[in-house]
């Protein structure tokens, strides 16, 4: 039975792999996961809806790696908040990201037509807007994490951040 089962599963990841290949994938799953981890991070930053895209945590990312770590301790009542803060960053992400993106290319796109810059003002503005929008959003998440944390927390947090920061530089 369990021969079965890895067959089926090696089989069906093959037909996969060979799908993905076969149409190409230059820029999706295939290469990115031969990129270099510098490379990766990179291409992150690139898709970033925020003005800011280096310097700032990612608070609710951070807690997430380290929800249930006994040296943070987070008690029940800090998880629900913390839950809160999550859910209203994300969502508020999410609904400006696809824009932007969106706002990325056709700029992109349309400079490569030889349309003229003072023609693409306007998205232009409206995409500064929205990644001025996404950053507050941001703002407002590392602001009301604090809140809810202690400072020992908060300062534990911050060393992890730091930790995972070298560890990629390494």
């Amino acid at each position: 039975m369990i021969k079965k089962l890895t067959l089926s599963a090696i089989t069906a990841l093959s037909l996969l792999s060979i799908s993905a290949v076969a149409q190409g994938m230059e820029n999706g799953m295939m290469q990115q996961a031969n990129m270099p981890q510098k490379q990766k991070m990179m291409k992150k930053k690139k898709n970033s809806p925020f003005l800011i895209k280096r310097g700032l945590p990612h608070m609710t990312k951070l807690l997430m790696m380290n929800w249930d770590d006994p040296k943070l301790a987070l008690t029940l009542e800090q998880k629900e908040k913390l839950m809160v803060v999550r859910k209203e960053t994300i969502g508020g992400v999410r609904q400006i990201k696809p824009e932007v993106n969106r706002l990325r290319k056709e700029i992109v796109q349309a400079i490569k037509n030889g349309v003229k810059a003072d023609t693409l003002k306007e998205k232009v503005e409206k995409l500064a807007s929205l990644e001025a929008e996404a950053t507050m959003i941001h703002l407002r998440c590392i602001e009301n994490t604090k809140a809810v944390l202690s400072q020992e927390q908060l300062a534990y947090l911050m060393q992890k951040q730091k930790q995972k920061r070298m560890n990629r530089t390494k």
